[in-house]
């Protein structure tokens, strides 16, 4: 078997032809099917559990809007006495 007979059959298995994969429908239609078989496996959590964690998130989100507020602030007051 020659070189060019042997890359050329390298390529093509190694990349399938058209006709094997499925039309752009089937392959939107499969990937749809995919995605609700993943949130049926996902645990959503409870009023409760949601509640405790966006307080938790707006607490935590509040706390470090504060740091860099005074940060911003205090450097803010530092270089106007430095440079005047």
């Amino acid at each position: 078997m020659s070189q060019t007979a042997s890359a050329a059959k390298d390529r093509d298995r190694g990349k399938g032809s058209k006709q094997d994969r499925p039309n752009l429908i089937a392959r939107i239609r499969l990937f749809f099917r995919q995605v609700v078989a993943e949130l049926r496996k996902v645990i959503w959590p409870t009023r409760k559990e949601l509640v405790t964690y966006t307080i938790v998130v707006l607490v935590f989100a509040s706390v470090f809007a504060a740091i860099v507020v005074l940060l911003d602030l205090g450097l803010g007051r530092l270089n106007f006495a430095i440079f005047g």
